[in-house]
């Protein structure tokens, strides 16, 4: 772990064997969704786009346990996972990415404009880093409602790239604003390398230039994650500002749809291979297995009621109507 500034120190963060078992039901669920998904989308099925977030499940379900449902979460176009970890309906995720009335979005937003407002997801948007400002914006409108509300925001390395990135860093560490950045690096903007687009890869010291906390950590360890997450949301409810987490990271499929782009010279076999041996999943559950919080019985019955979980979602998202085409221009404006 590289970390420019303290966090929060002296701040330690346990963790219960009831919540490290909470947090692996919830990556099972976002993996299992997530492979169905990939099936569906490869048989035709989705026709909308799709950025599925398989090997990234530690982050989101690492951060979204540090916060609390009246907190703020803000994503983009690859937010299955965030969505699902902070508590969203899964039925109603897989009906909208099916387009279908009772979807999240109400059939209208598909995959990558997801929505839970209920539990702390105002939206997402496809368009890369729109999310950041969004969220400095919820944080400072948090800290003068003198609540001790907390935004956090999840965007790729991509996003590190765009003017509001800097914009945002840099009001929000003026203001002190309680606002988790959340840097999910899994070293692709869209179909390009990080060593082809940047002279360094030191994405953490972006953060650190603008005096605010700045930490790397291993982003496919949910305990490391986790108890990161806690300790700047801690420090953001205390007011002392924002923090930036660099969560290494690497999603398994293409950039978007079911495929994994080797075959299209993008990246090599070795390199996926590396990655899905240090699979989020399949570490923590060794884990639990070696601490004796699962056992191997139970955890067959875990993956087996997550299968059965996800396969209901499905079969009522594929049972549920499509939007009436009379009410096409509804939601179009504030009623």
């Amino acid at each position: 772990m590289q970390t420019y500034l303290s966090i929060a120190p002296g701040i330690t963060t346990a963790i219960s064997a009831a919540e490290l078992r909470s947090m692996y039901i919830e990556m099972l669920r976002i993996r299992e969704a997530e492979e169905r998904l990939a099936d569906m989308i490869a048989a035709g099925e989705i026709r909308c786009p799709v950025h599925l977030y398989i090997g990234q499940e530690a982050v989101a379900v690492g951060v979204c346990k540090a916060l609390e449902t009246t907190d703020y979460i803000f994503g983009g176009h690859r937010s299955h996972g965030h969505y699902l970890a902070k508590g969203g309906d899964l039925r109603a995720m897989v009906a909208e990415i099916l387009g279908k009335e009772t979807g999240c979005s109400k059939g209208r937003g598909g995959s990558m404009h997801v929505a839970a407002p209920e539990v702390g997801l105002p939206g997402t948007s496809a368009m890369v880093g729109t999310g950041i400002p969004l969220a400095v914006g919820a944080a400072i409108a948090f800290a003068m409602q003198r609540t001790s509300r907390v935004a956090a925001v999840f965007f790729g390395d991509g996003a590190t790239e765009e003017g509001g990135f800097y914009e945002s860093l840099n009001l929000a560490a003026l203001r002190k604003a309680p606002v988790i950045f959340v840097c999910e690096n899994n070293l692709y903007s869209s179909h390009i390398h990080i060593r082809d687009r940047r002279p360094a890869d030191n994405l953490d010291a972006l953060a650190a230039v603008h005096s605010m906390p700045a930490v790397r950590i291993d982003g496919n360890d949910v305990v490391t994650v986790y108890q990161t997450a806690r300790e700047a949301v801690t420090r953001a409810r205390q007011g002392h500002g924002p923090t930036f987490i660099e969560c290494r990271t690497y999603r398994w499929r293409g950039h978007v749809g079911p495929n994994y782009d080797i075959d299209k010279g993008l990246r090599s076999q070795e390199e996926l291979s590396e990655w899905q041996a240090r699979c989020p999943i399949h570490s923590l559950e060794a884990r639990l297995l070696n601490q004796g919080i699962l056992t191997d019985t139970e955890v067959t019955r875990l993956r087996q009621a997550v299968m059965d979980e996800v396969a209901a979602a499905i079969a009522f998202a594929r049972q549920s109507p499509y939007p009436n085409p009379d009410t096409l221009s509804d939601y179009v404006f504030a009623q």
